[in-house]
C-alpha cells in the first residue's frame, strides 16, 4: 500500500468558479484520489480557499461586508459546491487560518536566517482617495503603445504590451476611479530566487516523467528573457498574514502582510495540519505527510493545476521550501491542464458567460458534468465546451450505453427470474471471450488512471461499458430464454455481476451513479476487480437485488437550446 498526497490548486475566494476552473484542478485531482483509494492506497487529498490579497478586499467591499466575514461566508459556499460535485477532499481548508499564519511566518523566518530574503526599497503608486498603495493591476489608464484607454498597470489587454504603472497616460485607480495618484517609496521583502537557481534547475531536470506542458512552462520561466527573478513576497495591504520572522516582529515591516502568492501554497501544508486539528490528531499525524524526517520520504506527492499556476508551483513554492533548508516534502509530479473554452469563446467571470459551478448543479446532477468534463479534459491542448457535444455525450455514453444496460438487465431478470441472482448453467465460449476482453480493457484503464491520463482513461472505461452492451446484444438472453432458460439465466447472472464491476470501476468518474448501481445490487463489496473472471462470481446465486432508478435521463433538444441561451450573456 502506497501513501499518496494530493493537492489541487486552491480556488480564490472572491467568487464562484466556472467549469473551466473545476476541470483544471479539483475534478481530475478527485478522480485520481478516488482511484487510488479504490486500489487500497492511503490518500491525503487537500484543498482550501485562497483568501488574501486585494481582490478579496474589493469583493468584500462590494458586498458591503468586513473582509473576514465575507471570506468565511464564501468559504462555506465553495465548500458546499465542492460537496455538490462530490469532491472527496480529506480537508478543505482556509489560507486565513491560524495554522497558515504561523507556517507562513515560520518559512519567512527560516528563509531570512539562510540569507534568502532581501529588503528592497521601491516606488509604488499610492491612491490618495483610496488611502492605499495600488497593485499594478488596479491602476488603469491609456496605453502609450496602442491608445487603449483601459490598459492595466501591468499589461495592456489590447496589444499585450508589458507595462509599468508609470507608463500609463492619465492613470487612475481601478478601485475608485480617482486620478489623485502619486508615487511613494516603500520597502518590501524579496525572496532571492536567483540564489536558488541551481537547486531549482537540478530539481526540475530530475523530473523526467513530468508532462511536457508542465516542464516546458517551468523551463521557460527559469531560462527565458532575464531568467529567474527575485520576487517580492510582501504587500502594503491590511488583509493577509502579518509580516513576522517566526513569532518575532520584523523591524521596518510593520503594517505589511505577506503577498498572497507566498502564503497560498504554504496552505497545502497548513490545511493538512488543520485536518489533524479537526480530527483531534497530533502534529505527528500531519507531519508524516510533509516532513521527510517524520516519514514523508515514503509519500508520493502529486499536484493538479491549470497551466497558469505552473510557474508558482515549479519555482516560487519550491524555492520557499528549498530555501528553508528544512526537510519538507517537495512535489513528485505536477499534472497540469490547458484551458477549457466555452461555446465558441471564453468563460468570463465578469460577464457571466459560461456555466458556473452552482448553476451547473442547479440544472443537472454532478455525474453528468463530471463525466463530460473528465472525458474532455484539456490535457494536451485547450478544449471547448459546447452544448451539442455535452448533450450527445450524456445521451449516448451515460444514458444509452451505461444506463440502458443496467435497466435492461435488472428489469429482464425481475420479469423472468425474480429479484435474485439466477443460477443457470456454466459460462460458454461467448462469456469466455467477454471475460478476456474485459480483462484487457480493465488493465488498460488501470494503466491510464495510474498515469493520470484522464481522457484516455475515460475512453477505456466507456469501452468496458460498450463491451458489456455488445455481449448482451449478441447473446440476446431475452430471446434465448424462450428455448433455453438455463443458458439465459447464466447470461443474466454474469450481467448482474458485471453491474457491480461497473459500479466499482466507474466510481472515480461518476460516484453517485456508482452508488446507485451498488445499492441496486444489494452489496457493499467495493473490492477492485483484479481478476475479471473471479469478479463476475462475487454476487452468489440467490443474492437479492432491486431495480435501480433510471441512472441517467436524456437531455432534450429544447433543454439544450434553453441552456445555451441562458448561459450566453451577463449573469444577473
Amino acid at each position: 500500500m502506497a501513501r499518496i498526497l494530493i493537492t489541487s490548486a486552491i480556488p480564490y475566494i472572491n467568487g464562484i468558479k466556472h467549469l473551466g476552473n473545476l476541470v483544471g484542478s479539483q475534478l481530475p485531482a478527485d478522480l485520481f484520489a478516488r482511484y487510488m483509494r479504490a486500489r487500497g492506497h492511503e490518500v491525503m487529498f487537500i484543498c482550501a480557499t485562497d483568501e488574501h490579497g486585494t481582490p478579496a478586499e474589493l469583493a468584500a467591499a462590494k458586498a458591503g461586508k468586513p473582509v473576514d466575514e465575507f471570506c468565511a461566508e464564501m468559504h462555506a459556499v465553495q465548500k458546499d459546491i465542492a460537496d455538490g460535485f462530490r469532491l472527496s477532499f480529506d480537508h478543505f481548508g482556509r489560507s486565513s487560518s491560524p495554522r497558515n499564519h504561523r507556517l507562513t511566518q515560520h518559512f519567512a523566518g527560516a528563509l531570512a536566517e539562510n540569507g534568502f530574503i532581501e529588503e528592497v526599497s521601491e516606488k509604488q503608486v499610492f491612491s490618495i482617495a483610496d488611502n492605499r498603495f495600488l497593485p499594478d493591476r488596479y491602476i488603469e489608464g491609456t496605453c502609450p503603445n496602442c491608445g487603449y484607454d483601459k490598459a492595466r498597470g501591468d499589461q495592456c489587454e489590447n496589444c499585450t504590451k508589458q507595462l509599468d504603472p508609470t507608463d500609463l497616460i492619465n492613470p487612475r485607480s481601478a478601485i475608485s476611479g480617482s486620478t489623485e495618484l502619486e508615487v511613494r517609496e516603500t520597502k518590501h521583502l524579496y525572496l532571492k530566487q536567483r540564489s536558488l537557481r541551481a537547486d531549482l534547475e537540478a530539481w526540475i531536470d530530475s523530473k523526467t516523467d513530468w508532462p511536457v506542458l508542465t516542464t516546458s512552462i517551468a523551463k521557460k520561466w527559469l531560462n527565458d528573457g532575464d531568467g529567474l527573478q527575485d520576487r517580492g513576497i510582501t504587500r502594503d495591504l491590511h488583509w493577509g498574514v502579518p509580516v513576522k520572522k517566526g513569532d518575532q516582529p520584523w523591524p521596518g515591516m510593520e503594517g505589511k502582510v505577506f503577498y498572497v502568492w507566498f502564503d497560498a501554497p504554504i496552505e497545502y501544508i497548513a490545511a493538512t495540519a488543520e485536518w489533524a486539528d479537526a480530527h483531534g490528531k497530533a502534529d505527528a499525524d500531519w507531519e508524516r505527510w510533509w516532513r521527510t524526517d517524520k516519514g514523508a520520504e515514503d509519500v508520493r506527492y502529486v499536484q493538479f493545476m491549470g497551466k497558469d499556476n505552473v510557474p508558482f508551483h515549479t519555482l516560487s513554492f519550491p524555492a520557499t521550501i528549498m530555501g528553508s533548508r528544512e526537510p519538507w516534502k517537495l512535489v513528485d509530479y505536477i499534472k497540469s491542464f490547458n484551458y477549457l473554452n466555452y461555446d465558441g469563446g471564453q468563460f468570463s467571470t465578469s460577464q457571466g458567460r459560461g456555466v458556473f459551478m452552482d448553476q451547473a448543479l442547479s440544472i443537472l446532477p454532478a455525474d453528468y458534468w463530471r463525466w463530460w468534463l473528465l472525458s474532455h479534459a484539456p490535457e494536451n491542448s485547450d478544449s471547448e465546451f459546447t452544448w451539442e457535444n455535452f448533450q450527445t455525450s450524456v445521451n449516448k455514453d451515460l444514458a444509452d450505453v451505461l444506463g440502458n444496460l443496467v435497466s435492461r438487465v435488472t428489469k429482464f431478470c425481475r420479469s423472468k427470474f425474480g429479484e435474485t441472482v439466477p443460477a443457470g448453467g456454466e459460462f460458454g465460449p461467448r462469456e469466455a471471450a467477454l471475460i478476456a476482453e474485459l480483462q484487457g480493457r480493465l488493465d488498460a484503464y488501470s494503466a491510464c488512471m495510474e498515469a493520470m491520463e484522464v481522457r484516455k482513461a475515460a475512453i477505456e472505461l466507456r469501452g468496458i461499458w460498450v463491451a458489456g452492451n455488445e455481449y448482451l446484444q449478441a447473446a440476446a438472453p431475452w430471446t434465448v430464454v424462450k428455448t433455453d432458460p438455463e443458458q439465459a439465466a447464466a447470461m443474466i447472472r454474469l450481467a448482474l455481476n458485471l453491474i457491480r464491476v461497473y459500479a466499482v470501476i466507474s466510481q472515480p468518474f461518476i460516484p453517485d451513479a456508482a452508488a446507485s448501481m451498488m445499492a441496486g445490487m444489494g452489496t457493499e463489496d467495493w473490492s477492485w476487480p483484479e481478476d475479471i473472471a473471479s469478479a463476475l462470481q462475487v454476487l452468489p446465486v440467490g443474492h437479492e437485488f432491486t431495480v435501480p432508478e433510471v441512472l441517467f435521463r436524456k437531455i432534450t433538444d429544447e433543454e439544450r437550446a434553453e441552456w445555451q441561451q441562458k448561459f450566453s450573456g451577463v449573469r444577473a
